[in-house]
């Protein structure tokens, strides 16, 4: 156990003395603590990661610092969110099992999660930039986002044990205040944190003057701040998933939250359609067109197997108080008609928050790599304004986004245009 109750932040040089009697570390890794490799690699926006190798094998140690990394202590954060990343863990877990890494010990007092190492895995965004291919990678996706909207909701939770889950992570306030502010308010004003490639002012000025895209997306903020339907990943992007060139696993669920079953399927796809945008600042013109095919692929699967996935739950495991069999097919009535509602509903939500996403990771503070590491500001700024346009069309045209051949034939379209 840790020597002290105190919290205090750990470093590569006292992780050793200061874990080295946690069994739970120490049987995955070895108890000579003077041989471990310790080796810091956080390169996300909040928290310390620490990778420890001994001769049993390696673990990961992830702490939760007091403020936002990526800003410093001029912005203060509860160490208690580690609490909720532990829990959220637990119920994807439970919920999609083997998806998410194992957890070997939390520490509340040290705001503290040692989990399993993923390896070979790397971040899923480094290798859509790199352009390699992950298999199955639509399949796990699109399942993941189905299994735990659809098991955390009253589609199948007990309405007391969802109503007693929803009070518990209605305490995690300040991290989802995070995405209230960077997500949904500040990419529409010029908010102090913003920061945007200088090319684009024209178009961000007439996305600020857009009242009927800003009037959208409040309302889309009004759902997302009332709606309770499920538990949600809270911030799932390709920074958000480790994969190899056959296997995938989410990580890094600190944002989760009750919210809307449409919002890690709206946030995800955001994602892969900013890594379909950015691709002609990484790819050569010979592997581009395949590539950008590629991704589109995946968008395209992972709408696909969600919808899939959530019609088998639906008629598997519809145990919940929500469209009850007593009112359908134990009375001889299809309940079809009504899946094929909730679904579409579902998805004109998840387009509105896609755009919503694709507008914040340009303009709002924690951009994408996707774009961030393009050096020619030109080339940037035209990627990102074909980026920023789909996204305003996505937010107004929600209803309008049938499927996933009309989402897909979309990008296609902004791709070849030139909003500078």
């Amino acid at each position: 156990m840790l020597q002290t109750t105190a919290y205090k932040a750990l470093t590569s040089d006292t992780l050793s003395t200061r874990l080295g009697e946690l069994t739970s570390l120490t049987s995955r890794v070895g108890t000579e603590t003077k041989d471990w490799k310790i080796q810091e690699v956080g390169d996300g926006n909040l928290n310390l990661v620490f990778i420890v190798e001994g001769s049993k094998g390696s673990v990961i140690v992830k702490q939760a610092l007091p403020y936002v990394r990526l800003v410093g202590d001029s912005w203060p954060l509860p160490l208690y969110r580690a609490y909720y990343e532990h829990e959220a863990l637990v119920r994807q877990a439970a919920r999609n099992p083997g998806t998410v890494p194992e957890i070997y010990h939390f520490d509340s007092d040290q705001a503290l999660i040692v989990m399993e190492f993923l390896s070979p895995h790397t971040i899923l965004r480094h290798k859509l930039i790199a352009g390699e291919r992950v298999q199955g990678l639509a399949a796990f996706l699109g399942t993941f986002c189905a299994r735990t909207a659809f098991r955390g909701s009253e589609l199948s939770m007990k309405s007391s044990d969802k109503k007693t889950d929803v009070s518990l992570f209605a305490g995690n306030i300040e991290i989802p205040a995070i995405t209230e502010a960077l997500v949904f308010s500040d990419p529409y004003f010029n908010a102090e944190r913003n920061h945007h490639t200088p090319e684009l002012d024209d178009v961000v000025n007439e996305l600020r003057q857009d009242v009927e895209l800003k009037t959208r997306v409040q309302e889309l903020f009004m759902s997302f701040a009332s709606n309770t339907e499920t538990m949600v990943h809270g911030d799932l992007h390709s920074g958000s998933v480790m994969s190899t060139a056959t296997d995938s696993m989410v990580i890094d669920p600190e944002f989760a939250q009750y919210g809307p079953m449409s919002f890690d399927l709206g946030m995800l796809i955001a994602n892969f359609l900013m890594a379909y945008f950015s691709q002609p600042g990484h790819r050569s013109e010979d592997t581009l067109d395949e590539y950008q095919e590629w991704i589109l692929a995946i968008i395209s699967e992972s709408l696909v197997t969600f919808e899939d996935e959530f019609t088998t739950l639906w008629n598997n495991e519809r145990t919940g108080m929500l469209y009850p069999p007593t009112l359908f097919e134990d009375q001889g009535h299809s309940s079809q008609a009504a899946l094929q509602s909730l679904l579409n509903r579902i998805r004109t939500e998840a387009m509105g928050y896609c755009g919503i996403e694709m507008h914040r990771r340009t303009l709002s503070l924690a951009h994408n790599a996707d774009f961030e590491e393009i050096k020619d500001n030109t080339v940037r700024a035209s990627l990102e304004a074909r980026n920023l346009m789909m996204g305003r069309e996505l937010i107004l045209t929600s209803d309008q986004i049938l499927d996933a051949g009309t989402l897909v034939a979309l990008a296609r379209q902004y791709n070849k245009g030139d909003f500078l």
